[in-house]
């Protein structure tokens, strides 16, 4: 019966793919224009995804390392770098103050030292500028 069973599904299949075939060989010939067109686009596009891809490869950024000599020349305080990182990562003075576990008032004053070590008056100037001597990742 298995037997039986296999054959016959062997049998529709290769009905079916001829069938298929047939109609395939039929709509090329009716549209062999536009069926060109298409494989024509659709081989640019996988060339263009396979270019774009080997153009725009990204290597792997390069570990963080502190610059602990900036740091010393700036004679920046351990809590300050610490005042200065959370500032990087967009926290307001409410939530320093939360995270140290200090007043406000203290990150306030943490980082208006910080500014005048860095010669900066803002906050993004001081975190573009804390980027740039690598006190902050």
């Amino acid at each position: 019966m298995t037997r039986t069973i296999v054959f016959y599904g062997l049998a529709l299949a290769a009905a079916a793919l001829a069938l298929e075939w047939l109609e395939y060989k039929f709509i090329t010939r009716v549209f062999a224009a536009e069926f060109y067109i298409i494989l024509i686009a659709v081989a640019f596009a996988a060339l263009g995804v396979f270019v774009g891809h080997r153009l725009t490869r990204q290597s792997a950024p390069a570990a963080f390392e502190f610059n602990a000599a900036a740091a010393e020349t700036l004679k920046l305080t351990p809590r300050e770098l610490e005042s200065l990182a959370l500032l990087a990562d967009g926290l307001t003075n409410k939530e320093i103050a939360r995270k140290l576990d200090i007043s406000p008032n203290t990150v306030k004053t943490h980082l208006a030292r910080v500014y005048e070590k860095l010669g900066v008056s803002r906050r993004t100037q001081a975190i573009q500028k804390a980027k740039e001597l690598l006190l902050i990742p």
